[in-house]
């Protein structure tokens, strides 16, 4: 929520209050905003979401009325301005430091529960990614700053060998994979998506895997074609760890009618 700044709020959106449900600010990003051109800060953080409609006091009245509502920041993201949001350490030790110092701040202001990791660009090995969010993850646990962890890969070779790495090295810390199943090709079929979430819960081993849609139709399996048809296989399967969805500012204008469909699903109990 908050990417596209088309004044989508909390309020906006429908919540059932018989699931778990997550809120995911997008997005936070180690770059500098004040220039022309936004430049990368080495883990020094900014709010580039909508924070007018999205606000700490935003946040604390939405969890106040819901208490099943759980509010998450995600870092990186595609882009920055016009050009793309690079994950670009100095060093693991200075960028991690810079990272627990600034998050810890904006996670603190904004009464904020978990981090979700969504770095799509990389001017760093994967080893070096795999050690600065699995440090960083661990250092916000372990200061009980977050309650909870996830990432947001896709299916791309320099994605998968990023976020397999740091899978791999500290999946333990990670609580959800927020796969981004519609970045697979528009006119996905059920048996497909299937297959997807079958593969890349292998790939993401023991982790929960969420199933996930774009609420813009742009990509992967759409509601339209049968994605909660795939959702009740997984489900009937014991597969389905909860829905991701891309994105609330999108769904604003269909009156968010997938996400109620998402929670009537998950409500029913086994």
């Amino acid at each position: 929520i908050g990417a596209e700044f088309n004044n989508v709020k909390f309020t906006d959106v429908p919540i059932d209050s018989n699931v778990e449900f997550h809120f995911i600010l997008s997005f936070a990003i180690d770059y500098d905003s004040t220039s022309g051109s936004p430049s990368p800060t080495n883990g020094k953080f900014n709010v580039f979401w909508d924070s007018d409609n999205l606000s700490p006091s935003q946040v604390s009245s939405i969890k106040g009325t819901h208490s099943n509502v759980k509010v998450a920041l995600s870092l990186g993201g595609d882009s920055v301005g016009d050009s793309y949001a690079y994950f670009d350490p100095s060093s693991v030790d200075s960028w991690v430091s810079n990272a627990v110092s600034s998050l810890t701040d904006i996670i603190q202001e904004y009464h904020l529960d978990g981090i979700d990791i969504d770095y799509e660009h990389f001017n760093a090995d994967p080893d070096t990614f795999a050690e600065c969010i699995g440090k960083l993850v661990k250092t916000l646990k372990n200061n009980g700053v977050i309650s909870f962890a996830s990432i947001a890969p896709f299916d791309d070779d320099d994605v998968q060998s990023h976020y397999k790495a740091l899978w791999q090295s500290y999946g333990d810390l990670i609580d959800y994979v927020n796969f981004q199943f519609y970045a697979y090709d528009q006119g996905t079929t059920v048996s497909q998506f299937i297959s997807y979430f079958n593969t890349q819960s292998s790939n993401y081993n023991g982790g929960k895997v969420l199933a996930s849609f774009i609420s813009d139709g742009s990509g992967g399996l759409t509601p339209e074609n049968g994605f909660f048809t795939a959702c009740s296989r997984l489900k009937s399967e014991n597969k389905l760890h909860g829905i991701f969805v891309w994105s609330a500012d999108d769904s604003k204008r269909n009156g968010f009618r997938y996400e109620k469909q998402s929670q009537a699903l998950l409500a029913i109990s086994h």
